[in-house]
């Protein structure tokens, strides 16, 4: 392959800090990344489909992709969509996005689980809502108690846009809502008219597979958005994602300025995954990627139970993130900047509630990292905390 051309300017988002293990970023193995495969998927589309690989795409996606994500989510979900509930993107945060501005309006709430993916609510909060935090514990969001927040929010004559969550695997805490609230939580979405926004993003990487049923496979029609992406399972760099949600909603995101003005989102790379796949490549990678990254689990989990005892942690059965509690109330906001001094870092808990809280929580992510990496990394974190004597403390330092 030809090299790239040096430049003065930036070319990817991630920068490594010289001696720091960087245990914060959601990003993908360089290794896990199909360098060779996805080139012949993009030539192979190229030979197919010409100069239409090329041109303006179709609204909604190109018709190979649909299909195929049709059948691929009939193997890896309780129930496939219809072609006319899916919607291709430029990736998860795009479908966000887009579904935000369809469902919300300046001045409206917008529930989100507690904790969740903490760049999710920077894209919410670009729609001037209010975010509060839906009423949850170790098991994840609490049907019951949410009914009973939105008919308190609806009695104060405040409209309730929608909830977003994670509820495979989710971000921070890998964690799965259990199968007894799914269905609580859709009867409440179908009783109360609030639209469910599903971020299914981290399906595909289960360990073992199959991951559990979403919310949309069992939910009454217009009830859930589902938001998915190739940003895990095949490569972010794509910014290739979809989303699947009533033939309605589809044809509103379809029927928006910017898509009526350049056509689909992302047209020739959708058209080069839709080769990928059909030619047994993303099955093969995902098969691959799922051991590299349960192995990199398990490293991390062996490593905290050995070197950071006190740390309490559920180990996730899919994802790309370990959610550590500290003893300590401010554990995991107090030892950061022990950690980055000690050549390791991580996000803080408190990033990923909306409100106040989390402080004694931190995420570390095994997806960017080899085993031995893994390892090192938690043995630094290990020795930042005891150097910080955050074990010898009940209490937060004052100020």
């Amino acid at each position: 392959m030809t090299a790239a051309r040096p430049t003065a300017l930036p070319v990817v988002q991630f920068h490594s800090r010289a001696g720091c293990v960087d245990l914060g970023w959601g990003h993908p193995h360089p290794a896990a990344l199909p360098v060779d495969a996805w080139a012949e998927a993009t030539h192979s589309a190229l030979r197919r489909y010409g100069a239409a690989a090329l041109t303006y795409g179709y609204a909604a996606g190109p018709g190979p992709l649909i299909e195929w994500l049709c059948e691929r989510l009939a193997e890896v979900d309780a129930g496939p969509p219809e072609p006319a509930q899916v919607f291709v993107t430029g990736g998860a945060s795009h479908a966000l996005d887009l579904v935000a501005a369809l469902l919300c309006r300046p001045g409206d709430v917008v529930l989100v689980d507690s904790p969740t993916y903490h760049l999710a609510l920077r894209i919410v909060a670009d729609h001037r809502v209010e975010m509060v935090p839906a009423p949850a514990d170790e098991d994840g969001l609490d049907p019951t108690a949410t009914a009973e927040l939105i008919r308190a929010i609806i009695r104060r004559g405040r409209r309730v846009a929608m909830l977003y969550l994670v509820p495979t695997f989710n971000n921070p805490t890998g964690r799965s809502l259990p199968n007894e609230r799914r269905s609580a939580l859709l009867a409440v979405a179908a009783r109360s008219g609030v639209p469910v926004v599903e971020d299914d993003t981290y399906r595909e990487l289960a360990y073992p597979a199959p991951a559990p049923a979403s919310l949309f496979s069992g939910a009454e029609p217009g009830t859930v958005v589902r938001i998915g992406s190739f940003a895990k399972s095949v490569a972010p760099g794509l910014r290739l994602g979809w989303l699947t949600a009533a033939p309605s909603l589809v044809a509103a995101v379809t029927a928006r300025g910017y898509v009526d003005s350049g056509g689909g989102v992302n047209h020739t790379a959708a058209l080069a995954l839709a080769e990928f796949a059909a030619s047994g490549a993303y099955r093969r990678h995902v098969e691959a990627i799922r051991v590299r990254y349960r192995r990199q689990r398990d490293a991390l989990v062996a490593a905290v139970r050995a070197e950071l005892p006190q740390a309490e942690f559920v180990v996730p059965d899919g994802g790309w993130f370990l959610w550590l509690r500290l003893p300590h109330p401010y554990g995991g906001t107090e030892l950061l900047p022990h950690a980055e001094a000690a050549g390791v870092s991580y996000v803080p808990g408190r990033q990923f509630f909306v409100a106040d809280a989390g402080h004694s929580y931190l995420r570390l992510s095994y997806s960017m990292c080899d085993p031995e990496t893994l390892v090192e990394g938690v043995r630094r974190l290990a020795g930042a905390y005891r150097a910080a004597g955050l074990s010898e403390r009940s209490t937060p330092l004052p100020g």
